[in-house]
């Protein structure tokens, strides 16, 4: 089976959930006998030098990448709100990858087209156009969903700015969820969620994997306390908000049940309230250059 894998930003380094998704579902691909290209975009806000990818990162039969300036500016951001369209998605609908990805699909056949994200749903029209392959998503979360969330606690002006411009992103996300062939969902909660927003096409789930063979283990730990890690990007609100909650609602609970109990928390970009925590047994290291080796 021919599978070409469609991201909206490079899966290297695994420092982040969409990039262990991508990488571990792509490598389980190879693996089991298929070949699998990578077509990604290489954003500003994620840029990734490829020439710097380890020697073992050989699971794709080819890689390919498309720079694409996904910033968000003040200017499109505010005439948006006088758009139908969602700005989410407008950052991503680059017509520099429009023309990679047709080029790849006229130059070779797949059976499977994959879109790692919502936001690469723009370019269903190209694959339709140049392939006779299956489109599919691989749905990382309902994305409406977590933009409402972030919206509920962000500062006025920014709570207001994301009250206009969320629901043009769950109207997006319920509009083209019926033009893939298949639906691939992390949670049998998101795959409800979907049903429940009127997807009719099939769905399955496939939760996160990883190889347990990049993982080593620490006999040494067991003589340490007890301790919980989290790793992910610090500049994306989703992961600001669920650290927030973590520290307020469940780790006071926790520490006093586990009072040795520790918290190790490793990402790039932190806001400065992460940088500085100062809460008993937390730790915050920064970006690591490896998430197996910190998670380990």
């Amino acid at each position: 089976m021919r599978i070409l894998q469609l991201c909206n930003k490079f899966p290297w380094p695994l420092k982040d959930g969409a990039a262990i998704a991508s990488t571990y579902l792509a490598k389980a691909f190879a693996e089991l006998g298929s070949e699998v290209t990578l077509l990604s975009m290489n954003t500003s806000k994620h840029w990734f030098d490829t020439a710097t990818l380890p020697g073992d990162f050989n699971h794709y039969s080819a890689i390919q990448t498309v720079f694409v300036d996904n910033r968000i500016r003040p200017i499109p951001a505010f005439l948006n709100l006088f758009s139908e369209k969602s700005y989410h998605v407008e950052r991503f609908a680059d017509a520099g990858f429009a023309h990679a990805l047709a080029g790849l699909l006229e130059s070779q056949a797949f059976d499977i087209v994959q879109l790692e994200s919502l936001y690469l749903t723009p370019f269903i029209p190209v694959i339709r156009k140049h392939s006779q392959a299956l489109i599919v998503l691989r749905a990382h979360n309902v994305e409406h969903e977590i933009w409402e969330r972030i919206a509920e606690n962000a500062h006025p002006l920014k709570r207001w700015y994301l009250q206009q411009i969320t629901p043009r992103l769950k109207q997006y996300e319920i509009d083209h969820l019926n033009e893939y062939d298949l639906l691939v969902g992390i949670s049998e909660r998101d795959v409800e969620q979907f049903r429940t927003l009127g997807l009719q096409k099939p769905a399955t789930i496939s939760p996160i994997g990883i190889d347990c063979r990049d993982y080593q283990v620490d006999h040494l730990s067991f003589a340490r306390p007890l301790s919980l890690s989290f790793i992910g990007s610090l500049d994306w609100m989703p992961n600001q908000e669920g650290l927030n909650w973590f520290l307020n609602e469940v780790w006071p609970l926790l520490t006093l049940k586990f009072p040795d109990l520790e918290f190790h928390i490793a990402g790039r970009t932190a806001p400065a309230w992460i940088r500085h925590l100062n809460i008993g047994n937390v730790s915050f290291h920064g970006e690591v250059p490896s998430s197996p080796d910190f998670l380990g």
